[in-house]
């Protein structure tokens, strides 16, 4: 069945799972309609609920502190039946016994409309408290993994140290066994397990323990795609603040190449933005939803059925891009397009059509820039401050090495006759290999997700893209420049040796070294 389990560590992560969660649960069609092209086996499982209905819910697993759920709980509707403390089960105190209890946190006026069954109320920045807020579905009990040993935006004891998130997993997997407690009932139900998609935060103490995680994942299972999409707060910080993200980044990127088949790194506020976008900065409702449109993009190809144009499992995209497992670390990029008489129009930023990206063909037109990726509008891959690596490109042409791309929403072109499923190029090693996949199923804007497009659309038309390029290096280069001067002497050598063996990936076979300075 190739099935996905999704790993959701943090809050950021599960601001952008919430949102990726509502929108598969808007492609399930119901008697008397068109067949979804979504499988929703892919990523969704029965069961059987507390009175004895089938139930379906998202094969996931959501990790977050203490405090960080909001109105979330375990036990729900579907299932809260099953949990209920039985006599045997309440140990052999005897006594009088005062229950503590804290103040619950009252639900959003969206979900008391969702659990009435109405058309439920606009959401505002004011009004999402937790990302649990606009959350549409029923979560399984097993997917709901509070860590009490932290608590969301304590000063006390902030996550915020790479060492704290290894040191939490490390002790809890030795209480606990997390794989076997957590992951291993997922795994168990899966007929043909197609990947893992992760989603964390790699600039806190959420790097440190995703890290880990996926370090366990392969010393049990062995090779399998596992697609990290490692997240980074892109708001201004403190300089102090700023050296210590760098460095948990560096970190991140370092341990999780080891475990992960690729890595995703993306900001939360990309820049510059285009035009139609328009984001609350300090709204992590706003800034994960851009993030979850890309996200949700580039994996649609691996949740479409059998029989759909554009189809792909993870193994096939990670053919195109990693150069046999060599380079894992790619960049991301997005375009939002308007959607007319059904289809959507390829109309960038500039005003311009983009015909270059044809089933994984080139028109004639783009010969002359076949080293370069596709130019899509917004690029979430983080870009380290330049004036604190003292590290500066001078007239470097950025060279793509591969690229797959995702378009919704646009026919293939009337002199197209490849085939629509997907194309795949490589011009006998002397250009970029390439692979386009299309489908015709728009990104949905639904009630939970924000008004951040100025588009009067109820669905768009996505460009999303991941490539491997020279630009890559130049950005990990920049990290290990921070990292060597801000990190200590024991530490420093090996993480900076392996961040520079990393880059390195990305020069074999490409080489412009005179249009490479360093100031």
């Amino acid at each position: 069945m190739h099935e996905i389990i999704t790993l959701q560590f943090g809050q950021q992560a599960n601001y952008i799972g919430t949102h990726y969660w509502n929108t598969q649960e808007s492609y399930f069609t119901y008697a008397g309609q068109e067949e979804s092209p979504v499988n929703h086996d892919i990523s969704f499982r029965a069961g059987i609920g507390a009175n004895g209905d089938d139930t379906y819910t998202p094969r996931t697993l959501i990790y977050d502190l203490k405090g960080a759920f909001g109105t979330l709980r375990r036990e729900n509707a579907l299932y809260e039946l099953q949990h209920e403390e039985q006599p045997s089960q309440r140990g052999v105190w005897s006594g009088a016994t005062v229950p503590l209890r804290l103040s619950s946190i009252a639900p959003s006026g969206y979900q008391q409309a969702l659990d009435q069954g109405i058309n439920p109320p606009r959401l505002a920045t004011d009004t999402v408290r937790f990302w649990s807020d606009y959350n549409h579905l029923f979560y399984h009990p097993r997917s709901i993994v509070q860590l009490n040993e932290y608590e969301l935006s304590s000063t006390l004891m902030p996550f915020e140290q790479w060492s704290s998130g290894e040191e939490l997993f490390v002790s809890l997997d030795r209480e606990h066994d997390l794989l076997d407690r957590d992951l291993r009932p997922f795994l168990e139900e899966c007929d043909q397990l197609q990947g893992l998609q992760v989603l964390t935060g790699i600039d806190d103490a959420w790097g440190g323990f995703a890290a880990k995680y996926l370090e366990r994942v392969s010393d049990d299972l062995g090779k399998g795609c596992r697609w990290v999409f490692g997240l980074q707060d892109g708001k201004r910080v403190s300089r102090q603040r700023q050296m210590l993200q760098i460095a948990n980044v560096a970190q991140s990127l370092l341990a999780i190449n080891g475990s992960a088949s690729m890595h995703l790194p993306m900001t939360s506020l990309p820049t510059p933005l285009p035009a139609y976008v328009s984001l609350d900065a300090e709204s992590k409702w706003h800034t994960s939803a851009l993030q979850a449109a890309v996200m949700e993009s580039i994996t649609l190809p691996t949740r479409l059925r059998r029989h759909e144009a554009g189809r792909a499992s993870f193994d096939m995209l990670e053919t195109t891009l990693s150069n046999e497992g060599n380079r894992r670390v790619a960049a991301t990029g997005l375009t939002v397009t308007e959607n007319k008489d059904g289809a959507a129009e390829g109309v960038q930023s500039n005003g311009h059509h983009d015909t270059r990206m044809t089933n994984g063909h080139t028109n004639g037109a783009e010969d002359s820039a076949e080293d370069e990726a596709p130019k899509l509008d917004i690029d979430f891959f983080p870009n380290p401050d330049i004036t604190v690596t003292g590290l500066r490109t001078v007239g470097r042409r950025t060279h793509t090495f591969s690229s797959v791309s995702t378009l919704r929403g646009q026919p293939a072109p009337a002199d197209d006759t490849a085939s629509i499923e997907a194309a795949y190029r490589d011009r006998m090693g002397e250009g970029p290999r390439t692979a386009t996949y299309r489908s015709q199923l728009l990104f949905p804007a639904l009630s939970s997700y924000p008004p951040i497009f100025r588009l009067a659309e109820t669905a768009f038309g996505i460009k999303a893209s991941v490539s491997t390029t020279t630009a890559v290096a130049d950005r990990i280069r920049g990290i290990e420049g921070i990292a060597r001067r801000s990190m200590g002497m024991v530490e420093r050598e090996s993480l900076c040796d392996g961040l520079v063996t990393m880059a390195e990936e990305y020069e074999e076979g490409w080489s412009d070294d005179e249009d490479y300075g360093e100031e």
